[in-house]
C-alpha cells in the first residue's frame, strides 16, 4: 500500500506538488494522471525516495518512508520514464548490479534474472555491451531490473515508451499478474487508453493538486460526465482544448 498525505514540494517559491493525498491499497494498479508539469514525476520520485519533499507524508506498507528508509526502498522498484542505464556492463551485468544495490546475490538473482529476461526476449543480448541496445531494448532492461528484487510496489513513469506492441502487451500482463499476487503498482501515463483499459483506479493532478480520483464509474459520477471516455473526461477536467485557428501557420 502506498500513502500519500499532505504532500508538499517546493522548489524557492515554486510550488511543483501542493498539499497532495491519495492512497494506492495493495493488489491495484493505480493510473496517476496529469497535463505536462501537473507534478506527476516530482511525486512519484519523492515516493521512490529519490526526492526530499518539503512538508507531508508518504507510508508504504504503513511506515513512514522516513522512518525506515533503507527497509522502504527494498519495497520499492522504480522505473523512469527514461531509460538510463550503464553502458559498459552487460545486461546481465546490469541486472546483477541493480538486485546487489537491494542486497540481494547469488542463485536466486540468477534465477530470476534468467526469467525477467527471457520474458521480454532479451536472453540472445545477455551478454552484449547495453550500448549496442535500442531504446526499446534498454526500457525492458531497466523493467526486468525493478523486478530483480521481488518488491511489494512497482513506481512507474511512462512505461510503455518505445516498446512495440508485443512487449507492451507482455508488460501489461506483468503487471496483472503482478497486482494479482498482491503486488501494488503507481503508474503514470499520458496514454489515456491505456490507462483507461489497465488501471483499477485513477487519479488526476494538475498544478500538484488532486482533481479527482477512483473508478471509471466513479470518476463518471464525480463529474456527472455519462459515459465518457477517459480522454474526453481527462481534457474537461484539466481545461478542455482551446479554441485556436491555425490559419496563421499556413497563409502567406
Amino acid at each position: 500500500m502506498i500513502e500519500v498525505v499532505n504532500l508538499v514540494k517546493r522548489y524557492g517559491k515554486f510550488t511543483a506538488v501542493d498539499n497532495l493525498s491519495f492512497t494506492v491499497p495493495p493488489g491495484t494498479l493505480y493510473g496517476f494522471l496529469g497535463p505536462n508539469g501537473a507534478g506527476k514525476t516530482t511525486t512519484m520520485r519523492m515516493i521512490a525516495q529519490i526526492l526530499r519533499p518539503t512538508s507531508g507524508d508518504i507510508l508504504i506498507g504503513g511506515v513512514p518512508t522516513w522512518e525506515k528508509p533503507q527497509v522502504i526502498k527494498q519495497m520499492i522498484g522504480y522505473i523512469p520514464d527514461r531509460p538510463y542505464v550503464y553502458d559498459k556492463l552487460t545486461g546481465a551485468e546490469f541486472v546483477r548490479f541493480v538486485a546487489a544495490l537491494y542486497g540481494q546475490e547469488g542463485n536466486t538473482v540468477e534465477r530470476r534474472m534468467n526469467e525477467l529476461l527471457e520474458v521480454f526476449e532479451l536472453t540472445p543480448w545477455r551478454d552484449e555491451l547495453t550500448e549496442s541496445y535500442s531504446h526499446g531494448m534498454r526500457q525492458k532492461l531497466i523493467i526486468a531490473s525493478a523486478f530483480a528484487h521481488r518488491p511489494e510496489v512497482i513506481v512507474v513513469d511512462e512505461p510503455m515508451v518505445g516498446l512495440d506492441p508485443k512487449s507492451a502487451r507482455t508488460l501489461k500482463d506483468l503487471f496483472r499478474e503482478y497486482v494479482g499476487r498482491g503486488g501494488t503498482v503507481l503508474m503514470s501515463t499520458h496514454t489515456l487508453e491505456i490507462a483507461e483499459g489497465m488501471c483499477d483506479r485513477i487519479a488526476i493532478i494538475q498544478r500538484g493538486q488532486l482533481l479527482a480520483e477512483g473508478t471509471m464509474g466513479e470518476l463518471r459520477a464525480q463529474s456527472a460526465s455519462g459515459d465518457e471516455s477517459l480522454e474526453a473526461l481527462f481534457l474537461r477536467l484539466t481545461g478542455g482544448l482551446r479554441e485556436t485557428t491555425m490559419d496563421a501557420l499556413f497563409d502567406e
